[in-house]
């Protein structure tokens, strides 16, 4: 299955939810009332685009039917796809910034959303691509997180730098800086620690994780990746608020897309807080992983043709 019918699959239970309900009270309405508007803002709203984001989606849609003469119900779906791909490509883009030997992505999130296997999935897909692949276990504060990461390394064969549980992080990443100079590594996966319930912590190990790699690598790509799960709904978007306010994030990993209903939460992070989702988890493969893509994801979500 290609990735675009990989992606469409995977928004199934999305799509149930945003479109199918949108296109009930399309039909219920026909015409283009007040009405219709306050209750397709109650489907946005309930398919956890956010209440701001829902109210500035509707504002647009009924000002879009004002210029245009839009009348008929129908003709709202068009235009409702323009505002939402609009969203999501305005602001920082959905690309990844791979330059420099090595690229350094940096990937962080709480315990739980799929962090070790997000980066196990990484490691895959530039490993298949042909590149050379190092990762370094700079979440010292689980042991099993370098356990897991180990397997992972060995399923995508590529290296993997670690200390001991409870080592300094900064250390872990400034040993692969060293194990990734004088050889051709495209790609420097760097794991650091899930917590967030002591912001200051985080921020000061990301801070001199952020320091060496700006020392060290200066002319090196550096993405900063939160990887969220999708299943959370709005719980997501509050980490991904929390998140930002301790580390400069440059995009979002969202995981378990292929069995939620909340895949809208994906306007709501980008519309509020700038941050766009650069990857997808469409499954628990190590190649059940997609870059982002606006325009696939608005037309998979509303069955557009």
């Amino acid at each position: 299955m290609g990735l675009f019918n990989k992606m469409k699959e995977s928004l199934s239970k999305t799509r149930d939810s945003i479109n199918e309900k949108f296109e009930a009270v399309i039909r219920s309405f026909r015409t283009v009332d007040e009405e219709l508007f306050e209750e397709l803002e109650e489907v946005l709203i309930c398919a956890d685009l956010g209440v701001n984001t829902s109210l500035e989606i509707i504002e647009r849609l009924r000002s879009a039917a004002d210029e245009k003469h839009i009348t008929e119900s129908s003709e709202l779906k068009a235009e409702l796809a323009a505002i939402l791909t609009e969203i999501l490509e305005k602001g920082k883009s959905s690309k990844l910034d791979v330059h420099g030997l090595p690229a350094v992505i940096m990937v962080i999130g709480v315990n739980g959303v799929g962090k070790t296997t997000t980066i196990g999935k990484i490691a895959h897909m530039y490993k298949s691509q042909g590149k050379e692949v190092v990762i370094a276990a700079a979440d010292t504060f689980r042991a099993a997180a370098i356990e897991q990461l180990e397997v992972w390394a060995d399923r995508a064969g590529v290296r993997i730098i670690k200390q001991q549980e409870g080592s300094d992080p900064a250390a872990v990443v400034y040993d692969a800086i060293n194990a990734c100079k004088g050889k051709y590594v495209d790609v420097l996966l760097c794991d650091t620690a899930g917590r967030l319930h002591n912001k200051k912590n985080l921020m000061e190990e990301l801070k001199k994780i952020y320091r060496i790699l700006d020392k060290e690598l200066p002319l090196s790509g550096k993405e900063v990746l939160l990887v969220l799960d999708a299943t959370t709904g709005q719980n997501a978007v509050q980490q991904a608020k929390e998140f930002k306010e301790a580390a400069d994030i440059t995009g979002i990993v969202l995981t378990k897309l292929d069995g939620t209903a909340k895949g809208g939460i994906v306007f709501a992070i980008k519309n509020e807080y700038d941050i766009p989702v650069k990857l997808v988890g469409l499954g628990e493969g190590a190649e059940d992983l997609a870059l982002f893509d606006s325009k696939e994801f608005v037309d998979g979500i509303l069955d557009m043709e």
